[in-house]
């Protein structure tokens, strides 16, 4: 049984893995309201140039960070500055999150646990398996159990800018949550908890499938119709596909959900739209990301998903159809001719049989009915 530390009224000393877009624009977001950040980068060269010159060399080139984020690495935290920590923020690519968090657990103490945030987003590659069973495999249930999620509309040099942003956090623990949001919030950052991590997960992978979608439909020439079909479909798909997985339809209708999923289906600035673009335009999928100079979470992603979608039943073909582009060589252009000639179907409408991935990941994490957390369980259960 772990017991997490309480959170201080203010100056937290905070923790994150990654110096990416995200990593480097959540610091910069947590280092203006004078929370003592650390960024862990894996290039020494990243680390001396941005504690001379309190910039990222590679991401966010332009900003200035304030001066109270310091980079560390590449050695790994030490256990000493590990439980230092008042919070412990993840923002690497899921495919090397079980490895770190390996790294991490083995010297976390586990009676005065940090915070733990995640912010990836994507479905693990070989496992099938989301975040929150990564942190129950490597981490114990227990930690599962409190760890954090935040996902949302959000790109990272808007958040830098101090525009207007919202976001969703999620916990299965209500009290973690509120410690995040209490975090993060600001006014022009506002934060919405909620208690469907596994909704806020799928969402957040899902959405970034479909921005492959819509950025080849603009590679490929067509305009506002199809980018709409796509976004309004696109949703129809991630609902359909999240609850009969056991997660809540309703956070599909939220910020991680619609909100994430229109913005990464209408900017060239998110990496999985350009992806997209660039495959509607007839480059290689090889080349793209060759060239790329970033991850994009749905390529992966994609992969994973195809193994639910089978898995549970469902039907998705727009999904379908960006594994087909990205693993089966399928043609951009005769993927969209077929997706076009299916036949008509209903609009909406919700699988018949729900719950059993989520309702097996809450028996992994012990939440079963003689836990706190029954009326989840239940919940799933009977969906």
């Amino acid at each position: 049984m772990c017991t997490p530390k309480p959170q201080p009224p203010c100056n937290s000393k905070v923790l994150i893995f990654g110096s990416g877009n995200f990593g480097s624009c959540l610091a910069s977001h947590l280092g203006d309201v004078q929370h003592k950040v650390y960024l862990w980068c894996r290039e020494e060269r990243i680390v001396k140039h941005f504690n001379t010159h309190h910039r990222n060399p590679v991401y966010l080139p332009n900003h200035e960070f304030p001066e109270t984020i310091t980079a560390i690495g590449p050695e790994y935290p030490t256990q000493e500055v590990l439980n230092d920590m008042d919070v412990i923020l993840f923002a690497i690519p899921t495919q090397f999150l079980r490895e770190n968090l390996k790294r991490v657990n083995a010297q976390l103490d586990h009676d005065n646990l940090p915070l733990l945030i995640f912010v990836n987003k994507g479905i693990e590659v070989g496992t099938h398996a989301l975040t929150l069973e990564i942190i129950a495999d490597t981490c114990g249930a227990d930690v599962a159990r409190v760890a954090t999620f935040i996902s949302g509309p959000s790109f990272a040099k808007e958040i830098v800018e101090r525009q207007p942003t919202s976001v969703s956090v999620a916990s299965l623990t209500e009290t973690e949550a509120q410690k995040a949001s209490d975090l993060f919030h600001q006014p022009h950052f506002r934060c919405y908890i909620g208690g469907d991590p596994i909704g806020l997960e799928l969402s957040g992978a899902l959405k970034n499938v479909y921005a492959i979608a819509a950025g080849m439909a603009d590679g490929l020439g067509f305009e506002n119709n199809t980018r709409a079909m796509i976004i309004t479909r696109g949703l129809a798909e991630m609902t359909c596909i999240g609850t009969a997985y056991g997660a809540s339809p309703l956070t599909f209708l939220g910020l991680a959900g619609v909100g994430d999923l229109f913005l990464t289906c209408s900017s060239r600035n998110s990496r999985n739209y350009t992806v997209g673009h660039r495959l509607g335009k007839g480059e290689s999928l090889e080349t793209i990301i060759s060239t790329l100079g970033s991850v994009a979470e749905g390529v992966s992603t994609a992969k994973g998903l195809k193994k639910i979608i089978d898995d549970l039943g469902v039907n998705a073909p727009i999904a379908n159809s960006i594994y087909e582009v990205l693993y089966e060589g399928k043609d951009t252009q005769t993927a969209v001719r077929d997706l076009m000639a299916l036949p008509p179907s209903r609009e909406l409408e919700l699988p018949p049989t729900t719950g059993a991935p989520a309702y097996k990941l809450l028996e992994k994490l012990g939440l079963n009915a003689d836990s706190p957390r029954q009326n989840l369980a239940e919940w799933t259960r009977q969906r």
